[in-house]
């Protein structure tokens, strides 16, 4: 019990640090956005303790499939913390920021060719955009995009390489996955595939639909203001990481499936066999 208190209390310890970065690293934070954050940050603090403390938590999934969120919370706290210093950068230059700077500029250049990803973010800004702050919009949409894909590859490794998650020891399905209604109806296999599918599909489609969505509203309204850091920080985190952690938990949740249904098989080979041999006894 202590332990997992522990536990639940560090989790929760991280995520305010990651809510607060922007605000700490960024210099001219406002007192009115300070105390957004510090709202924000303990009312997330209060909810992973409790996710984390009980035996079995309502929201939180693959809570004990390790790394799967560590995966995507350290995804996500590079990004920030990569984006902060770079902005930082922009007002009160270090060796530091300098260098996160630099790197930024050259994977959004990179990234940044015809049809991809963070092209589409770039062309999302107004025709008179300033030329700094399409660049500022590039480094860290390339960065951000950079680290989620990183992010996959990591935990493709961990399925491919270490048997993600049987190399943990025993996987309980249904605490892992607290939102799966295993009796909503119909097989749990082909609804777990199906959702897989569907988690996939979103994943790879979101980096492309998001720009050009908000491109179509900006015609009628300001839907974003990339020039403000902590909007630029938070949007461009977020256009990453949702079709990340999307593409993770399809692959997550088709991975499971096909546990199942390999433990299916197994236990009706064992079935068989064992009434091939009864019957052979009769005989």
């Amino acid at each position: 019990m202590l332990s997992r208190l522990s536990g639940a209390i560090l989790r929760a310890v991280l995520v305010v640090l990651l809510i607060a970065l922007p605000s700490v690293l960024l210099p001219g934070t406002t007192s009115n956005t300070a105390q957004t954050v510090a709202l924000v940050a303990l009312i997330a603090a209060i909810f992973t303790i409790v996710e984390y403390q009980s035996n079995y938590p309502s929201l939180v999934e693959f809570r004990d499939a390790p790394p799967f969120n560590r995966l995507r919370f350290g995804a996500l706290f590079v990004t920030v913390f990569c984006l902060s210093l770079i902005l930082r950068g922009e007002v009160e230059p270090t060796t530091l920021t300098k260098l996160s700077q630099t790197t930024g500029t050259i994977i959004g250049e990179a990234i940044d060719f015809p049809y991809s990803p963070v092209r589409l973010i770039v062309l999302m800004l107004p025709a008179n955009a300033d030329a700094a702050l399409v660049e500022s919009v590039r480094v860290a949409a390339g960065l951000s995009y950079l680290v989620s894909i990183l992010s996959l590859a990591i935990f493709f490794f961990y399925i491919r390489i270490r048997s993600w998650p049987a190399h943990a020891g025993s996987f309980n399905v249904w605490v892992n996955l607290p939102t799966f209604d295993p009796t909503a109806g119909g097989d749990v296999v082909s609804r777990l595939n199906r959702d897989a599918q569907l988690n996939l599909i979103l994943g790879f489609l979101l980096p492309f639909i998001i720009p050009a969505l908000v491109k179509l509203a900006s015609d009628y309204i300001d839907p974003v203001n990339l020039a403000n850091p902590h909007t630029l920080i938070w949007t461009t985190t977020a256009w990453a990481f949702l079709p990340a952690s999307l593409l993770m938990r399809g692959i997550a949740l088709g991975r499971v499936a096909d546990m199942i249904s390999r433990q299916r098989e197994r236990a009706h080979a064992k079935s068989t066999d064992q009434a091939a041999q009864e019957s052979l006894a009769v005989s």
